[in-house]
């Protein structure tokens, strides 16, 4: 059942407010395009082209192109939303209440308008379906207040909301369409609702594009949305195959049977010629954690013993590792994202100040086990690598670590029970904002799977309660001031951004790399 709240805005009071530039969004048919064909190669990580099921990374670049989000991300750049289906909105009791609306022009592929009805039941439907993205918008009562206003409320204040919106599983959907095709926003949609095998098959959007047919194994094809009520998309179909390897990915580019190739890692890329290498730090987080709890380990708890570890990392060497486009993480927030700090305060490899802090705790040739998923790839580097890397820095301070490699699966249960004396693991971003890195906190989840609770450090505790809050510009400063005081007193080791990689042919304009959904079909020439 829909949300349908009786049009009372005149009565709320706007406490702040913020209205985002009017896109240049006239009705447009994609039947001018040029016939033109854009070939993508990429290893899937693909389930479904259902927004309310959809949680990965394959499946957020078809799901954006298919359809509309409220507010959005231009390109790679991650600390500003701008329109989408929403034109302005208003932020409300500290950050409690949203207030967006809609663009009276915006309209599905269909052709009928899309109207607050439909972004409410489609946000519903997401949360209520309890699939993995259902977290996103856990909380939020999301109610229609007139046919172009959305009203969105929590208990608590939620200033990452506009962030976390732009995610393809926020897309809106035709509800008359899906619903006709067993879909439902109800309660029990997580057994109810029957529209994900339609929705693999067909769309019901009003993104620049529609889906055309649907593989998890061999190829996805979209075709450009004939009543796109925005600025055409530049092809006419788009082809997404799904590739064994990256080599193939290179010779594809390379011979020009495809245009983009999304898996190579900088070495990869080394000797290409004529075709654009979009090189930069991706928003994953590779970061080395010790125990904090003395039942785990009593090596690994020790302050000291934790001070020395962060001195002994020679963090230039990763980087050489990663390749072109990796930078070093001087924080737990990705550079690209509100709140992260400044490489200024990056930690420095120190090898006499390690060996310094190893005395001063104690230990006499302690020995610890590192464990770490195995097998396990990140934008080209793996866990091997990097642990054995670890492994040989560490030992120069006197160290002697184990390495304890498992199966991603088994090395996933040790760190989720906090089992683990020190992991070395990585972070990719649920949503785009700081808020996704509360987790970290001592007494959060992360925190807990270091041994580390909120009695440890209740100081660090309080700054991110505080940055939790916190709305506006003043979240850089909130968030800046947790993650170093984290640095100064936590478990964890931020280490690297590894290297993220585009490389397309000459003829594509405006080709970026994006962390959310891999490249934006909307804004490629």
């Amino acid at each position: 059942m829909k949300n349908n709240a009786a049009a009372g805005l005149a009565a709320v009071v706007s406490t702040s407010a913020l209205v985002l530039s009017t896109l240049a969004a006239s009705p447009a048919s994609a039947a001018g395009t040029s016939g033109r064909t854009l070939v993508i190669d990429n290893s899937f990580a693909l389930v479904t082209a259902d927004p309310g099921h959809m949680f990965e990374p394959t499946g957020e670049l078809v799901d954006n192109a298919l359809y509309d989000t409220l507010v959005t991300f231009n390109g790679g750049n991650f600390k500003k939303v701008v329109p989408d289906l929403a034109t302005s909105y208003q932020v409300l009791d500290g950050a409690r209440k949203y207030v967006f609306h809609l663009n009276p022009r915006a309209k599905f592929s269909d052709g009928t308008a899309v109207t607050s009805a439909d972004v409410v039941w489609s946000l519903d439907r997401m949360v209520n379906l309890k699939g993995n993205p259902s977290f996103l918008l856990a909380g939020e009562t999301i109610k229609a207040a007139g046919p172009e206003t959305v009203v969105m409320t929590s208990a608590a204040p939620n200033p990452g909301l506009p962030f976390i919106l732009p995610n393809p599983a926020c897309g809106v959907l035709n509800e008359a369409v899906v619903s006709a095709h067993g879909g439902t926003d109800a309660a029990n949609a997580s057994t109810k609702d029957t529209a994900e095998n339609w929705l693999n098959n067909n769309s019901a959007g009003s993104g620049p594009y529609i889906l055309k047919s649907f593989s998890v194994t061999s190829q996805v094809v979209l075709a450009a949305n004939p009543n796109y009520w925005g600025p055409k998309p530049a092809y006419s179909t788009v082809v997404l195959r799904n590739t064994a390897t990256a080599s193939v990915e290179r010779l594809d580019v390379e011979r020009g049977t495809n245009e983009i190739a999304l898996d190579l890692d900088p070495s990869q890329t080394q000797g290409m010629s004529n075709v654009q290498i979009i090189k930069g730090a991706s928003p994953n987080l590779m970061f080395l954690f010790t125990n904090d709890n003395p039942k785990i380990s009593k090596i690994s708890s020790n302050p000291d013993f934790q001070k020395a570890v962060r001195y002994g990392i020679d963090y230039a060497g990763l980087l050489q590792l990663a390749g072109a486009g990796a930078i070093q993480a001087p924080g737990i927030i990705p550079s690209e994202f509100v709140g992260a700090l400044p490489q200024s305060a990056r930690a420095r490899y120190d090898l006499s100040a390690a060996k310094s802090w190893l005395k001063k705790s104690g230990l006499k040739n302690p020995a610890i086990k590192l464990t770490y998923p195995t097998g396990l790839t990140v934008n080209g580097l793996t866990f091997d690598d990097a642990a054995a890397r670890v492994q040989q820095y560490l030992q120069q301070v006197g160290i002697n670590v184990t390495l304890q490699p498992q199966s991603v699966q088994v090395a996933l249960n040790t760190y989720r029970a906090g089992t683990e004396a020190m992991g070395l693991w990585y972070w990719g971003p649920d949503y785009p904002d700081p808020s996704d890195y509360l987790t970290f906190a001592p007494g959060n989840l992360v925190g807990l799977r270091a041994g580390w609770t909120k009695s440890e450090a209740p100081s660090v505790a309080a700054l991110a309660a505080k940055a939790a809050t916190v709305t506006g510009s003043a979240r850089d400063a909130a968030f800046q001031a947790y993650q170093r005081a984290l640095n100064q007193v936590g478990p964890f080791v931020p280490l690297i951004q590894p290297a993220e990689v585009v490389v397309g042919t000459k003829g594509i304009k405006n080709l970026t790399s994006n962390g959310l959904w891999l490249v934006d079909l909307r804004n490629l020439g």
